[in-house]
């Protein structure tokens, strides 16, 4: 008892930590969503701002690109995973390092790297301009956002689902095979249930970024397309509303939690099933 009395004690730097960077945040988050701006006292009418037709719209267009992105690399993921789980160890751990090496560099100067291919003069149109073929007006757009996300999003999509992959037991797959089942039988009966968990892990990993982004955005979207992020990032640091922006910030992490249980019980429920 003595001895786990004082392994507890090694865990205080992480408490330290914890209460200064995630503990007072929130506590101040909450503050500000329920204080006036101008008198300090409790008020609930940040919120009735937070619901205007601008911020709703921002809301909705950032769960739609979040949601087709999301998409989009559980559609690219889960077929390279596979690839990969079927691999020779060494191969397949050299391939998943080439995955995860991008994430070593920073977030802004990947996502500049695809402002410079994708704008009006950038290598993509240089490229087919060589060729003779009309140019593309990919930055700017929905689309280009989009693409920003499934690039630096796809690694979290790709690992959970691989390790999920790498941990299926091949006998089950086999004894489906021997009793008559064909590859796409085995696959939506066998491989795809049990990998639920790591496609769920997968689409929280990938999803909730992609929400509250803000950078890729504002780099991709040249500011023309504003975001729930972008909203929340104005409402500090030009309007230097801090209660408003907390209000939002308080309403679209709720949201958030509220979808991490749900992901949380329907992997369950999914698990208990099979």
């Amino acid at each position: 008892m003595k001895k786990n009395a004082e392994l507890k004690w090694l865990a205080a730097p992480y408490g330290v930590w914890a209460a200064g960077f995630i503990i007072i945040p929130l506590l101040m988050i909450f503050y500000y969503a329920f204080t006036n701006q101008e008198t300090g006292a409790f008020t609930f009418a940040n919120f009735s701002e937070v619901f205007t037709a601008s911020t709703m719209k921002a809301f909705f267009l950032a769960f739609g690109l979040a949601l087709l992105s999301t998409l989009i690399c559980l559609v690219l993921a889960y077929p390279l995973a596979m690839i990969l789980s079927k691999m020779h160890v060494s191969r397949s751990s050299f391939i998943v390092f080439l995955f995860i090496l991008p994430m070593w560099m920073n977030f802004l100067l990947r996502t500049f790297a695809w402002q410079t291919l994708l704008e009006k003069n950038g290598v993509i149109n240089t490229v087919l301009g060589f060729f003779h073929l009309p140019a593309q007006s990919i930055i700017n757009t929905p689309g280009a956002i989009i693409l920003g996300m499934v690039y630096n999003f796809l690694p979290f999509m790709i690992l959970p689902i691989y390790n999920s992959l790498s941990k299926l037991d091949r006998e089950l797959i086999n004894a489906a095979r021997d009793l008559g089942a064909n590859n796409v039988q085995t696959f939506m009966n066998v491989t795809l249930p049990l990998t639920v968990p790591g496609i769920l892990s997968g689409i929280t990993m990938v999803f909730i970024p992609a929400l509250t982004t803000f950078v890729i955005s504002d780099l991709l979207g040249g500011g023309k397309i504003l975001l729930i992020g972008n909203m929340i990032e104005q409402e500090f640091k030009q309007l230097n509303n801090w209660n408003v922006g907390s209000a939002m910030s308080m309403l679209l992490m709720i949201f958030l939690v509220i979808s991490m249980i749900i992901s949380a019980k329907t992997d369950t429920d999914a698990g208990a099933a099979f």
